[in-house]
């Protein structure tokens, strides 16, 4: 495919649920894009512009993506009518939808926020979970890192630092 770089670092890929498709975001252009495993065919995600980290709802009916840079959201693709839909008008990061699809959750970046948060589906309320606001956090290359492991609880990289120094003594047999 002409428009893809032949090395990828930032593809951010998900699985389809039925295993037949690979969504990535290209995060240097911000588009979306479908691998059909089937065809090995490469397509564009309609008016994805913009848009990155795509995460498939378990159903595959829906595809979460985060629009970045000056006017940050979470917006949802409907497969069914084609088309985007606001869920949350803010900066967020790593989202993972719930397990039984009704919730995307998410890690707030808003400035003086730091939260772990999650939006309903059905009708687009954002609850705030947990604040990270005392919790020291370990920073990536992307900012602090968060994750969600199967049962939904959330998991997040503690940042210990290097306050204190340690010597170990190897005694070899």
């Amino acid at each position: 495919h002409q428009q893809m770089r032949e090395e990828r670092d930032e593809l951010d890929p998900d699985w389809s649920p039925d295993g037949k498709t690979l969504v990535f975001g290209d995060f240097e252009a911000k588009i979306i894009y479908l691998l059909d495993l089937n065809t090995r065919q490469v397509s564009k995600l309609p008016d994805s512009e913009g848009l990155y980290s795509p995460r498939w709802s378990p159903d595959g009916r829906y595809l979460a993506a985060i629009r970045i840079g000056s006017n940050d959201k979470l917006l949802l693709f409907n497969f069914t009518t084609q088309q985007w839909t606001e869920l949350a008008k803010q900066p967020i990061g790593w989202p993972r939808w719930s397990r039984d699809g009704k919730y995307i959750y998410f890690n707030s970046l808003l400035e003086n926020v730091r939260t772990l948060c999650r939006v309903r589906i059905a009708d687009r309320k954002i609850e705030w979970l947990v604040s990270m606001k005392d919790f020291r956090r370990a920073i990536g290359v992307s900012g602090p890192w968060i994750g969600w492991a199967p049962d939904d609880s959330p998991l997040a990289l503690r940042d210990f630092g290097t306050q204190d120094v340690y010597a170990l003594v190897w005694q070899t047999p």
